[in-house]
């Protein structure tokens, strides 16, 4: 029996080592170390804020009879937003437009007299009195025209002004009356956050300042969806905190669909000078024991190498290993499942 079983462990023994020399290497795409002057970078915890919001309101008192849009609606400029019964206003341009016509009327015959007038008072077959008489209805009648038309257009704009729009291209933040409410003149109806104007505002320390500068882009996360862009230092608010003395830093980004107000983002932001590092496609990066690596290539096998990160760069990460030169191959593709020491073949490079 003994016999038996050591004869087994040996089959399967024999048949492993088959096995591993039978494996194919394993296929990689690589890409190629460099060398840059960058600045050390490190995380900082931010506040996603809209910079200019619409608190839209009412310029005419009404009925809201519709209201199209609620919170988290994404509008264009120009969207209408909420509706104002028109009913009564309809049936006043109705009699203003009524009373234009009238006046048409009423000015075309006062126009013939006049001009009647004129022509025998200028042949003396009437008085002055009379003369002036006829002019002074026709000029009436003109004005009476005139003033219709002004009410009509006043009550144009109530109309126009009775459906209220977006103001620009934006998110609906809040939505304060529904269907059914009155409204008064100026009363809030819904506050739009712009989404050209999106910005992350970030705390850092006052001694930070002199490594950053406006118009410098920054590595973002927005951390709800672990979304990567990049943002751009917009400017610095200008009262520092009494009593941490840090500074919001404000950082214009992208225009995003899905974020709320105050979600959180994690901001890179340089806090040292800048020094030559080995800079390294992030997909090159791997865990293990929850430190980082990268694996290279010696003599057709995957090598590991420890990554020290210094500063990350969006898509890239900055490295001070001494380790690390110029050109050498690291792997971005198919790096998940090697281990040390095992063959590869490149099939590309990134």
């Amino acid at each position: 029996m003994r016999i038996f079983q050591a004869l087994l462990v040996l089959v399967i023994i024999n048949g492993s080592m088959v096995y591993a020399r039978e494996q194919p290497p394993a296929r990689v795409v690589i890409s190629k170390i460099v060398f840059q002057k960058v600045a050390q970078n490190r995380s900082f915890i931010g506040t996603l804020y809209y910079e200019r919001i619409s608190h839209v309101s009412s310029e005419v008192s009404g009925l809201v009879t519709q209201i199209d849009v609620k919170a988290g609606d994404r509008v264009n400029k120009g969207t209408p937003l909420v509706y104002l019964n028109t009913e009564i206003l309809e049936k006043e341009i109705l009699i203003r437009k009524n009373q234009i016509d009238q006046a048409e009327l009423y000015i075309t015959h006062s126009k013939k007299n006049y001009e009647r007038m004129e022509s025998l008072y200028k042949k003396g077959g009437i008085s002055e009195k009379d003369y002036d008489d006829a002019r002074f209805v026709y000029q009436e009648a003109l004005l009476k025209k005139m003033s219709a038309k002004i009410i009509l257009e006043k009550l144009m704009i109530q109309k126009r002004k009775s459906v209220i729009n977006a103001p620009f291209d934006g998110i609906i933040l809040e939505k304060n009356v529904d269907s059914g409410d009155w409204v008064q003149q100026g009363k809030p109806l819904a506050s739009i956050g712009s989404i050209n104007d999106l910005f992350i505002k970030v705390p850092v320390a006052e001694t930070l300042l002199k490594f950053v500068s406006i118009g410098q882009s920054v590595p973002v996360t927005i951390n709800a969806y672990n979304k990567e862009m990049t943002g751009t230092i917009d400017n610095l608010s200008p009262i520092a905190d009494a009593k941490t003395k840090n500074v919001f830093i404000k950082i214009r980004i992208p225009m995003l669909t899905k974020v709320a107000q105050n979600m959180s983002a994690t901001v890179f932001i340089s806090t040292g000078s800048r020094q030559k590092l080995a800079i390294i496609p992030r997909d090159a990066l791997i865990k293990f024991q929850g430190k980082d690596f990268i694996y290279t290539i010696k003599e057709e096998k995957a090598v590991q190498l420890p990554v020290n990160i210094v500063t990350y760069l969006g898509n890239r990460i900055g490295a001070d290993n001494k380790h690390f030169t110029e050109g050498l191959p690291v792997i971005v593709e198919g790096n998940e499942r090697l281990r040390p020491g095992q063959s590869v073949t490149i099939v590309g490079e990134d």
